[in-house]
């Protein structure tokens, strides 16, 4: 969903991060709706811009291709969006997009492969993880960890949690900061 009302020069109260099946837009969605702040979708925004969605990218341009307007709408979101700002799994991986996290407050929604494959069921929209995807989340988890964990001032253990329960957790987290 694209926040209509950004302003550039505006920040995010809060940045969702984590791997495919954490729950990113989900507890994103209920976390902006808690706060009564708009909330901001970058997946969802690169599939409105580009008129498909985010596999036809991989397929059709390459990985490459999708990583470049991912770079440049989550550099745009976190200068624009005042609300909830949800990150693809991997844009944190982007060296220029992990910079951009600094100073912002970033949710590390943390995830085990038994929970996320509950929640996404590993289907081929996932590019990703559309050949043997048990094994390449848990590899590609492994890659991805210390980054979360780097850019994160806040990590949420999602295990066994509804997402209401999440965003109990997530705004504790914000309020015990002062964010």
């Amino acid at each position: 969903m694209v926040n209509e009302s950004s302003t550039p020069g505006t920040r995010p109260v809060a940045v969702v991060v984590g791997p495919p099946g954490a729950g990113k837009t989900t507890v994103g969605q209920a976390l902006a709706a808690r706060l009564g702040v708009a909330f901001h979708d970058v997946d969802a925004a690169i599939e409105a811009a580009q008129g498909r969605s985010i596999s036809d990218i991989f397929v059709d341009d390459g990985e490459s291709a999708f990583r470049d307007l991912e770079r440049a709408e989550v550099a745009r979101a976190l200068d624009a969006e005042a609300g909830v700002v949800s990150l693809g799994g991997g844009a944190v991986m982007d060296p220029l997009s992990e910079h951009a996290l600094a100073g912002h407050t970033v949710v590390f929604l943390d995830v085990a492969i038994a929970d996320a494959s509950k929640r996404i069921g590993f289907d081929r929209s996932r590019p990703l993880l559309s050949v043997n995807p048990r094994a390449s989340w848990v590899r590609m988890m492994n890659d991805r960890r210390p980054t979360y964990e780097r850019v994160a001032t806040v990590r949420v253990d999602t295990a066994g949690r509804s997402p209401e329960e999440v965003v109990d957790v997530v705004v504790d987290a914000l309020e015990a900061a002062g964010a």
